[in-house]
C-alpha cells in the first residue's frame, strides 16, 4: 500500500464526516417556517463550531439562535420567490451546489465499499510495532543548588538518613533554589525528552528510592535527584490498538481507491491549464 498524502486523508475524511452529518436518517425539528423545517443540521450550520452543543445552551441563547435562523429562513424564502432564480448566475451557482452535493453523497457511498481483514490489520501491526510503544516514564524529585560542594554535602547527609524520602523532602524545602523546592522538590511523572539530557540520564540509572551518588550538573546548577517511581517502556498490545488500526487502514484504503479513480478519470478528461 502506497503512502497517502496526509492532507488528502484529512480532506476526504472531512467530506465523509460532513456527509454523515448532512444526511443523517433522523434530524430533530425545532421549528417550522411556512412549512419548512428548521432542524438540528440547520442549527449546527448556524453555530459554526462543533464544540458548541445547542442543548447545553441557556434558554435565552437557544431562543436567540432559533430567531436568527428563522430570520434568515424567511428572507431566503422571499429570495427564492424573486426573479433572482430566473437569472443565469443563479443557474450557474445552482449547478455548482448540485455537483458538490452529488460528490458528498458519492463519497459517502464509496466509503462503504472498502474493507480490511483481521490478517491485514495484524500484518500492519507487526510491521509497525515500533510505533506502538509507550515511552519510559520517570517520577522524580530534586534539590537544586548553586555549587557542587553544596550538592555533594547534601548527598552525603541524605545517605545517612534512615528515611531518605522524608529527609529529602525536608532538605528540598530548606535548601533547593529551584521552583519545586517549596513542594519538596517533586517534579511528578515525565518522559525522558521532557527534561534536559543530563538530568534524564541520571534519573534513569536510579532504582526507585535511590538518590544520585553524585550531583548532576546542568545549565541550571547542581541537582540531587531522588527517584520516586519508574514505568518501563512497553509495547501496546494488538488487541488494545486493533480498532484504531482498522480505522487507519480503512482510511488509507479508501483514499487510495479515490485517488486511483481520480487518476483514471483525469487520463480520460480534457484538461487545460490557463
Amino acid at each position: 500500500m502506497k503512502i497517502i498524502n496526509k492532507k488528502t486523508i484529512i480532506s476526504i475524511v472531512a467530506s465523509l464526516a460532513l456527509s454523515s452529518t448532512l444526511f443523517a436518517a433522523t434530524d430533530k425539528v425545532y421549528a417550522v417556517v411556512n412549512g419548512e423545517n428548521i432542524t438540528a443540521s440547520d442549527i449546527r450550520t448556524a453555530l459554526r463550531d462543533p464544540r458548541i452543543q445547542f442543548e447545553t445552551l441557556q434558554d435565552a441563547q437557544k431562543k436567540q439562535v432559533l430567531e436568527n435562523i428563522i430570520e434568515q429562513k424567511v428572507l431566503a424564502q422571499k429570495a427564492y420567490k424573486s426573479d433572482i432564480v430566473k437569472s443565469a448566475e443563479y443557474a450557474q451557482e445552482l449547478e455548482k451546489v448540485k455537483q458538490s452535493l452529488a460528490y458528498q453523497l458519492w463519497i459517502r457511498d464509496l466509503s462503504k465499499t472498502v474493507n480490511v481483514t483481521e490478517k491485514e490489520i495484524k500484518k500492519y501491526y507487526d510491521t509497525n510495532k515500533a510505533k506502538y510503544v509507550t515511552p519510559l516514564e520517570l517520577q522524580a524529585s530534586h534539590i537544586l543548588l548553586k555549587t557542587e560542594k553544596e550538592a555533594d554535602a547534601i548527598i552525603k547527609s541524605l545517605q545517612k538518613a534512615k528515611d531518605k524520602k522524608t529527609a529529602f523532602t525536608k532538605m528540598a524545602k530548606e535548601k533547593s533554589t529551584g521552583p519545586s523546592g517549596s513542594n519538596g522538590g517533586e517534579l511528578g511523572w515525565f518522559t525522558k525528552d521532557k527534561m534536559i539530557p543530563e538530568f534524564s540520564a541520571a534519573a534513569e540509572k536510579l532504582k526507585v528510592g535511590e538518590i544520585t551518588p553524585k550531583s548532576v550538573k546542568t545549565q541550571y546548577g547542581y541537582h540531587v535527584i531522588y527517584l520516586d517511581g519508574k514505568k518501563e517502556s512497553t509495547t501496546i498490545s494488538f488487541e488494545k490498538i486493533k480498532a484504531k488500526l482498522k480505522q487507519e487502514l480503512l482510511q488509507l484504503a479508501f483514499v487510495e481507491k479515490v485517488q486511483k479513480i481520480a487518476a483514471d478519470l483525469q487520463k480520460k478528461s480534457t484538461i487545460e491549464y490557463k
